[in-house]
């Protein structure tokens, strides 16, 4: 990592560690709601700052050795936490090139798997993301190629930007490119990075 990445992540560990002390900014465990049809993104609308996006696999959803896909532990309540908020949210997730010739193609087919497979009680929260769900066009821009994080964030204005995955390469490269960066699913922390901070960084502009 160069000089001016590692100096982002320190000035991201030292916000990060003051609000992470913070309990009263966990999310509750109980805070999923299913509808809230006024909270919704709407396709093609503009973002409202921030805008927290996802890896998919492993990190909002996971795939249980029998095939069966289903809400990664507290993945639904975080989600219900940021619609009651209205924090934009959005997915980069590596999906085959050939599942479409433009993102809403390709997210149309990842939706249809994904539903196809899913043994949730409840269904995965689709609609939040709007048009925001970011897909390769071609095998190079797959991650952790930089290209989907550079197209997330030409779309998203002034927005500051917030990256949560599983994987510590991905959230490296976000984290090169701006974005806030936060791995899910770290012992002694919260699995999520908690709402609380992401409205505060909301209020800075990149």
């Amino acid at each position: 990592m160069n000089r001016s990445s590692s100096a982002g992540w320190g000035r991201v560990g030292l916000v990060l560690g003051a609000v992470l002390a913070a309990t009263t900014w966990c999310v509750p465990a109980d805070a999923a709601v299913p509808g809230d049809a006024d909270s919704v993104a709407r396709p093609g609308a503009a973002p409202s700052c921030p805008v927290v996006y996802f890896d998919l696999g492993e990190t909002l959803v996971h795939t249980a050795d029998d095939g069966g896909i289903g809400y990664q532990a507290g993945a639904a309540s975080y989600l219900g936490a940021l619609r009651r908020r209205h924090i934009s949210i959005g997915l980069i997730t590596n999906v085959p090139p050939s599942w479409g010739a433009t993102d809403a193609e390709r997210a149309a087919r990842l939706r249809k798997e994904v539903d196809a497979a899913w043994t949730g009680s409840v269904p995965f929260a689709w609609r939040d993301f709007g048009d925001r769900i970011l897909t390769p066009r071609t095998d190079a821009e797959r991650k952790p190629a930089p290209a989907l994080w550079e197209r997330a964030k030409a779309g998203s204005g002034r927005c500051r930007l917030v990256y949560q995955a599983e994987t510590a390469e991905e959230v490296k490269v976000a984290a090169s490119l701006g974005y806030v960066p936060y791995q899910v699913e770290q012992a002694h922390r919260p699995a999520f990075l908690p709402v609380g901070l992401v409205e505060l960084l909301g209020r800075r502009s990149r």
